[in-house]
C-alpha cells in the first residue's frame, strides 16, 4: 500500500482549506515539500487544482485530523482500505488476434522442436491451441504440414519473453526432478565448529 494519498496536491489543497494542521503535517502526510504546501496556501502551486477530501475518499478520517488539529506533533496516518484487490493471474486460452492465428503452428512447431520437455498442456495454455493440433503438428499429420516454417512465439508476438521462459523454467524443472538431477548448487561454507 502507498504511504501518501492517491492525489497529494489535490489533498494538500483540500486539508489547508478546510482544516487548521500545520503546513509540516500537511507536508507529511502529502509527500510534499513544506515549500509546495507553503506555495500552495499561498495560490502559487496547484492554482487550478480542485481540493479533494480525503476523508470521503477513504485516505483519512475524520477522527485522524481531529488529533493531528490537537497535537502540532501527531503524524498522520493514511487509513487502510476496507477491501483489499488481489491480483488474479490470467487463467484459460488467451484471445489471439485474426492476423496472427496463422503464425500459431508455425510457433507450436518451433515449440516441439527446440522445447521438447515442454508438455503439450502447457504448450496449449501459452499459444492457446489444443492438443489435438500440438499432437498434429508433432507427428506431421497436420494439414499444412509441408510448409511450416518453426517461428519463435515471442517474435511472432503469440507471448512474451517472460511467459515463455517461465513455461520451459517450470518443464526443465520438473524433467530435471523426474531423472533424479539435483539442481546445480553455488560454492557453500563450511560449518562453523
Amino acid at each position: 500500500m502507498a504511504d501518501h494519498p492517491l492525489m497529494p496536491i489535490a489533498t494538500a489543497v483540500w486539508l489547508i482549506d478546510n482544516t487548521a494542521l500545520t503546513f509540516d503535517q500537511i507536508a507529511d502526510f502529502c509527500g510534499l515539500h513544506i515549500l509546495q504546501v507553503k506555495g500552495i496556501a499561498d495560490g502559487d502551486v496547484g492554482a487550478g487544482v480542485r481540493g479533494i477530501d480525503p476523508i470521503t475518499t477513504h485516505q483519512l478520517t475524520r477522527d485522524e485530523i481531529e488529533k493531528g488539529q490537537s497535537d502540532e506533533k501527531h503524524r498522520l496516518v493514511l487509513s487502510q482500505p476496507k477491501t483489499m484487490v488481489v491480483d488474479r493471474t490470467k487463467k484459460g486460452p488467451r484471445y489471439t488476434p485474426v492476423s496472427k492465428r496463422q503464425n500459431r503452428p508455425d510457433a507450436i512447431a518451433w515449440m516441439v522442436r527446440n522445447h521438447p520437455e515442454v508438455p503439450d498442456s502447457q504448450i496449449g495454455k501459452l499459444l492457446g491451441t489444443t492438443k489435438t493440433t500440438i499432437q498434429s503438428i508433432r507427428d506431421r499429420s497436420h494439414w499444412n504440414a509441408a510448409n511450416l516454417q518453426p517461428q519463435d512465439p515471442v517474435g511472432l508476438g503469440l507471448c512474451t519473453q517472460i511467459d515463455l521462459d517461465t513455461v520451459v523454467r517450470k518443464a526443465a524443472a520438473k524433467k530435471a526432478k523426474l531423472e533424479g538431477i539435483k539442481p546445480a548448487e553455488g560454492p557453500a561454507l563450511a560449518p562453523h565448529s
